[in-house]
């Protein structure tokens, strides 16, 4: 999860926050085009068509306005589905399969931060907490579906509910990352489909329409 105190508070006048947006946007762009690295203050203000001392009026510098970017993108991709999930399996299957579309879904639209944000955390250890702050929101949510189910009695018990929700997130987000950043271009259906068969394999759980032993 982004952390909010290296954003600094957001502007309070219509025209402020229409400012800080384009410059946001304007961000991104410079940063997929031109990487984290080799991207310039000036090219921002440039592609926001503002000046660098307008910039200097919502950003302190460039890791502010990544991290800005980086709360955007989060937004996206975060998407509210699995602690609304009913105990019913058939409504367990919809959820799953809806909330993992839209995951990779985020994903694709966000991929390129994606890569960047990889790239940054190895550098930047203030980054390396933001990416292990992001990804903890979503284990932690799926944490608390996977110890809902097992408490109903329909999932393995066994398991310990947060590595449970650590290892399946993991294999959700790298097989978006093979797929959608690395270029190997997995049909998103066929994705959906496997992921979700999977999870219901892992946690000892029946698919709907599977057969059930006596």
């Amino acid at each position: 999860m982004v952390d909010e105190r290296q954003v600094r508070a957001l502007p309070v006048t219509a025209r402020g926050q229409r400012t800080r947006e384009s410059l946001v946007a304007a961000a991104r762009r410079v940063f997929e085009r031109d990487g984290f690295i080799n991207s310039r203050l000036t090219d921002i203000a440039r592609e926001a068509r503002t000046s660098i001392g307008t910039f200097y009026t919502y950003f302190d510098g460039k890791d502010e306005v990544f991290t800005a970017v980086l709360q955007v993108a989060q937004d996206d991709m975060l998407h509210p589905g699995l602690p609304r999930v009913e105990e019913d399996p058939q409504n367990i299957a919809a959820v799953l399969e809806a909330s993992n579309r839209a995951y990779f879904e985020a994903y694709r639209r966000n991929a390129k931060l994606m890569v960047l944000l990889e790239q940054v955390a190895t550098i930047n250890p203030d980054f390396r907490v933001l990416r292990l702050e992001r990804s903890k929101v979503f284990t932690d949510r799926v944490a608390r579906w996977v110890e809902s189910m097992q408490e109903s009695g329909m999932a393995d018990p066994s398991l310990e509910p947060l590595m449970t929700s650590r290892a399946l997130a993991s294999m959700v987000s790298r097989l978006a990352y093979y797929s959608f950043a690395l270029g190997e271009e997995w049909d998103v259906d066929a994705m959906v489909e496997t992921s979700t068969k999977l999870w219901f394999n892992a946690l000892g759980m029946n698919p709907p329409g599977a057969a059930v032993d006596p």
